[in-house]
């Protein structure tokens, strides 16, 4: 997705989306790709989905993440 799109779309101003954005890149949670002129970004699952079991493993122990949908969780 490029970055005018999920500016317009998130309602966030450019220059902070474009600051998330290249920390996003530095954990390498997304990728960044040029077309020409355009920059599209992606999403790296793999990465989101590691840190996610990282953090419910080592944060919540395992046990306060699962929670059923109706509650929040407590980390």
């Amino acid at each position: 997705m490029t970055p005018g799109v999920m500016a317009e779309g998130s309602g966030i101003p450019p220059a902070t989306l474009s600051f998330h954005l290249k920390e996003l890149m530095n954990a390498g949670l997304v990728s960044q790709e040029r077309q020409g002129r355009k920059l599209i970004y992606r999403a790296s699952f793999d990465r989101m989905n590691a840190l996610l079991g990282y953090l419910a493993e080592n944060c919540c122990q395992g046990e306060a993440c699962a929670v059923d949908a109706a509650t929040t969780c407590s980390c």
